[in-house]
């Protein structure tokens, strides 16, 4: 199955200032992703080209990084054919498009995996992470409400405690 899911947020600052955050990028200070909600990024090597990682059960590497415009990653996932990516457009003076981009194709139990959780998790997991860099510049705290179906897929797959 084809795949595009596409993420954008406009946020009221030049792009060097989104450039910064994003090279915390799965570091103990990440400030792109909302890690006190979900499972932060671990990456091998860091930011650079071949590492390799993911978070929680989603694996990748790093296939393109350029610190001030992007970062690309392939999916190191089976039945995952495809990348995801951060990037940056400045669409005017302070005011900065945050993209996030899916382009990939599923095959196999990867497909009923993709339709049934990973999609809702994924779009949650993204606009969490839109709103931690929107609320690292404005007094105006901003928090996107989950759908019930990731409310629910994140009680049935929590961790048992032991």
């Amino acid at each position: 199955m084809k795949v595009i899911n596409i993420h954008k947020r406009q946020i009221n600052q030049p792009k060097t200032e989104l450039a910064k955050l994003l090279k915390t990028l799965a570091t103990d200070n990440d400030m792109m992703l909302a890690t006190d909600k979900w499972s932060p990024m671990i990456l091998d090597k860091g930011l650079q080209v071949g590492s390799k990682g993911g978070h929680g059960p989603i694996k990748y590497f790093v296939t393109e990084y350029q610190p001030d415009n992007s970062i690309t990653f392939k999916f190191d996932l089976k039945g995952f054919d495809g990348f995801h990516k951060f990037e940056f457009s400045e669409t005017e003076p302070n005011k900065t498009q945050l993209t996030h981009i899916i382009d990939l194709i599923t095959s196999g139990t990867a497909t009923l995996k993709w339709v049934l959780a990973i999609r809702w998790l994924h779009d949650a997991y993204i606009e969490d992470a839109f709103d931690k860099v929107e609320n690292h510049f404005s007094k105006d705290k901003k928090s996107s409400e989950w759908t019930w179906w990731v409310k629910t897929l994140r009680k049935v797959m929590k961790p048992k405690k032991k």
